[in-house]
């Protein structure tokens, strides 16, 4: 059901769009150059790597240059502050931000825009600014994957409803919503792997709160069932899927057996359900994620059954 795993980058330019405000940034030189990537969630800050005449940065990493950087700079004179600009400025970076509104020097400007390097100000200090662009690039620059399904809050749990095209999913999805659940999203999933174990679901912008219900049309699930229905992003904690029912097929009746279903590396449990006339699917997804619940808090009705 996995459609694609992709590797995540993130122009300059979407930086400065989506979180310019937030992280106060000001462009003041290489605007042509907004069109680079960062592909790393890593900050560097060149501190005494200034000093070595061979330097090199991490690439594709944003360079902060604080008051140690700038006070540095600041005491250059000649030749050697143009040999050191000029070794910034061939850097493979995606941008250099100064904080502290602390005043660029006009060598390290001039550079900036000759080799098309975005430089920013920001009036945050240093420490705050770093702990900003992890939190944004850890989530934004995380392994990424897509997949066609519904993703649901359903009692507090995030659930993952996968199937074949036509058998129900955004039908049963409708019905668990008009039971309290919440849509994240209907047909196509974004899942972001952030940390180690934790996979994080939403929905793209352009088909937020959306769903497709087959002779009714495209629907808005908040305007229909108001804010409470919906929710931007959502952890995943389990999979649920949707398969035709096959009477030759020998299904779990139990509840004893165990599977997991894997998503960029991290194993979800995997729950499957059989399709067919007069079943209720949407109360049989409803008491699967209740009984994830309880699995989860140490209750296992089917090994007290078999014991």
């Amino acid at each position: 059901m996995r459609d694609s795993e992709n590797v995540t980058t993130l122009r300059v330019e979407e930086l400065l769009k989506t979180w310019g405000d937030e992280l106060q940034i000001e462009l003041i030189a290489g605007r042509k150059g907004l069109s680079r990537e960062i592909y790393s969630d890593r900050i560097q800050k060149p501190g005494l790597k200034l000093l070595d005449p061979d330097l090199k940065l991490e690439q594709g990493t944003i360079q902060i240059l604080g008051k140690t950087e700038i006070a540095y700079f600041e005491r250059l004179k000649g030749i050697e502050k143009e040999s050191v600009t000029k070794s910034l400025a061939f850097q493979d970076v995606p941008c250099f931000i100064i904080s502290k509104e602390l005043e660029p020097d006009e060598a390290l400007k001039a550079s900036c825009n000759k080799r098309d390097i975005p430089l920013f100000t920001t009036r945050l200090y240093t420490g705050k600014l770093i702990s900003l662009l992890q939190e944004i690039l850890e989530v934004r620059l995380a392994p990424f994957a897509t997949v066609h399904g519904v993703l649901m809050d359903i009692h507090r749990l995030g659930v993952l409803i996968l199937g074949k095209s036509g058998i129900g999913k955004s039908e049963c999805a409708l019905d668990l919503i008009n039971r309290g659940s919440k849509l994240i999203s209907d047909d196509i999933v974004e899942i972001r792997k952030v940390g180690v174990s934790k996979l994080v679901g939403n929905g793209p912008e352009r088909i937020k709160h959306l769903m497709e219900v087959r002779g009714v049309g495209i629907i808005n699930i908040k305007d229909l069932f108001g804010t409470t229905s919906v929710m931007d992003k959502r952890e995943i904690d389990m999979v649920i899927e949707l398969v035709q029912w096959d009477p030759g097929t020998e299904y779990d009746r139990l509840g004893i057996e165990t599977s997991n279903y894997s998503i960029l590396g991290v194993q979800l449990p995997h729950l499957v359900i059989p399709v067919s006339p007069g079943r209720n699917t949407a109360t049989i997804i409803e008491v699967g994620a209740r009984n994830q619940l309880l699995k989860m808090s140490g209750v296992r009705s089917s090994y007290n059954f078999d014991t």
